[in-house]
């Protein structure tokens, strides 16, 4: 029997921002930032109000995940510290979905676009993924481009996903990647 080793969450730098495993010096900006109902509203997962425990338990549970199938990184600026998370979540089927999400201070500047790129190179050649799935939200386009800009496809499937921050469904743009 093979037993595959464990593997660290990476740490990638571009330009402008490190991506790092999130560590307990992070609940306190992720939560001033993810405390944004726009910010929230635009994830599946973030529930608004986003509480100081709910980001100490977020990143406890990250911690403990197993790297080789799921990873989440703090989004570092070079000058203004954690700006976001961006992490790769299990999926159905052999893929793994891409999600993110970016403070609004930071929006429409091309950091979750930098941050992309970097996890994305680093999946097809640090962690051998050949394929990822990630979505939008139909009224959240620039997460649109931003996919678009790292290699993702739309495959014309369209989900109602549940977002906790709206308490309803809302309507998702489906997207593959293949390295």
């Amino acid at each position: 029997m093979t037993t595959v080793a464990a593997i660290a969450p990476p740490t990638l730098e571009t330009p402008r921002l490190v991506l790092r495993p999130l560590n307990a010096d992070d609940a306190a900006p992720m939560t001033d930032l993810a405390d944004d109902r726009e910010v929230a509203r635009m994830t599946t997962s973030i529930p608004h109000p986003f509480s100081q425990a709910m980001a100490d338990a977020f990143i406890a549970r990250m911690a403990r995940r197993d790297a080789r199938h799921e990873i989440a990184l703090a989004v570092e600026h070079r000058r203004e510290g954690f700006i976001g998370v961006l992490g790769f979540h299990p999926n159905e089927g052999p893929s793994s979905e891409l999600g993110y999400w970016i403070g609004r201070p930071y929006w429409g500047q091309g950091y979750m676009t930098e941050a992309v790129l970097a996890a994305v190179d680093w999946a097809r050649a640090g962690w051998k993924k050949r394929l990822l799935v990630s979505g939008h939200f139909a009224d959240n386009p620039a997460s649109g481009q931003v996919l678009c800009k790292a290699g993702f496809l739309y495959t014309g499937e369209v989900r109602e996903r549940f977002s906790v921050a709206r308490d309803a469904p809302a309507t998702t743009r489906m997207m593959v990647w293949l390295g």
